[in-house]
């Protein structure tokens, strides 16, 4: 019933919702045969939908190192968020884990559900990691190596500045960023992008989910994980986990828009980075990311529900987004939309209010100086349509039937 309401509120984000759910039964529909590859491709479904779908935009021999690349990736995080694992064991895990790529047998029991599949099963990462051209593994082991030694530092280390911030979020997803750039390049598809703005997209990216998961994070057992920086959380509270207790909600408020604020600071090397690809394909797989990461924090500023739930976009708009990332365009338009909506929440009251305005007018300036706003049609910010609930309805029904049809006939 929640999915009706959503539709009976938004209707156009049924086409999109639709093309969406045909798209990712396609992607399922593509997995190899080959058991390690098969594995591979059905583990990156497990693990992570949206990213499975994305990563079909990329032709073939590239799409398989970054499979490989976000598994190896993955399958690191994996044991580095594992709580349960003494740190005497887990330190040297990660820091010789870009070894272990290259072992057919390895494997490390830890994580749960899929990710305890992942770890298992390793073998079957390693065995596709070494059919990939040399250049993709050369460029794999060396963020495995640089992302593990980072992990281990902050095992043993807290994040208090925001340079420290900064430093750990360019070890989980900077460095990310610059393999990807390797990637691109090494598929002969693109020049190699600067390290700086390599590691933006990574670093907005990162920060964004800390900020979204805060909840989850401060609340994991058997030790809580915490990601935001005591430089930022002790303006407010004197202890990180206060910020969910409702007595302290408008200090959690202004705290979660200081951390907004500093995520918005890698938006204009974000434009900039994507603004260079050349190839559509890398460039969507890409923008896409860029575009929910900015979406979501404009649903996340001043949104006391951070510290009481999950806050995300809702799934028609992330298929409107999925559907309608295609050009720099489309990327500026988005950023701009989202921007301003993010505006339209500051408090002048806020004691970041006036740093957030000036970042977000630097952000909403970069778009409007890319001359492409006047040549597209918003959906995200928009007046309501008005139509008829029962013909919303009816349509949701024909679509459902077509969508069974479909599904019938590709199986």
């Amino acid at each position: 019933m929640g999915s009706l309401r959503a539709i009976l509120k938004n209707p156009d984000d049924l086409y999109p919702l639709v093309k969406l759910k045909l798209a990712a039964r396609h992607a399922e529909k593509q997995i190899p045969p080959s058991p390690h590859w098969g594995f591979c491709y059905s583990m990156l479904h497990k693990v992570s939908r949206s990213f499975a779908l994305v990563i079909q935009q990329l032709p073939v021999e590239l799409r398989d190192a970054v499979c490989i690349f976000y598994l190896v990736l993955r399958a690191l995080d994996t044991v580095e968020d594992d709580t349960s694992i003494p740190t005497d064991v887990k330190v040297p895990i990660l820091i010789s884990f870009h070894q272990h790529v290259y072992d057919r047998e390895w494997h490390f029991s830890c994580g749960t559900k899929e990710y305890k599949v992942l770890m298992d099963q390793f073998h079957h990462v390693s065995t596709a990691f070494l059919e990939l051209r040399k250049h993709y593994q050369q460029a794999i082991e060396d963020i495995t190596m640089r992302m593990g030694a980072g992990m281990a530092k902050f095992i043993c280390k807290e994040v208090e500045t925001t340079d420290d911030y900064d430093e750990y979020c360019h070890y989980v997803a900077g460095l990310v960023g610059l393999g990807l750039s390797k990637l691109f390049h090494a598929s002969g598809k693109e020049d190699l992008a600067s390290d700086s703005l390599s590691n933006s997209m990574g670093l907005f990216l990162q920060k964004t989910n800390i900020i979204r998961d805060y909840l989850e994070d401060i609340n994991e057992v058997p030790k809580c994980r915490m990601f935001w920086p005591r430089e930022i959380w002790s303006k407010y509270v004197n202890k990180l986990e206060e910020l969910k207790y409702e007595d302290n909600s408008a200090k959690a408020v202004q705290c979660l828009n200081d951390m907004v604020t500093n995520a918005l600071s890698h938006v204009e090397d974000c434009l900039t980075y994507m603004s260079a690809l050349r190839d559509p394909s890398i460039f969507r797989f890409c923008a896409i990311p860029q575009v929910m990461a900015i979406g979501t924090l404009a649903m996340c500023y001043d949104n006391i529900e951070v510290f009481r739930g999950v806050v995300k976009m809702r799934r028609g708009l992330t298929a409107k987004v999925i559907d309608q990332t295609r050009t720099i365009a489309d990327v500026y338009g988005a950023f701009f939309d989202f921007s301003c909506m993010l505006k339209s929440k500051v408090n002048n009251n806020d004691p970041n209010a006036t740093k957030t305005l000036k970042r977000l007018e630097a952000i909403l300036k970069t778009c409007r100086d890319s001359g492409t706003l006047n040549k597209r049609k918003s959906y995200i910010i928009r007046s309501e349509p008005n139509y008829s609930p029962v013909l919303i309805v009816v349509i949701f029904i024909i679509l459902a039937i077509i969508l069974a049809q479909l599904s019938g006939n590709r199986s």
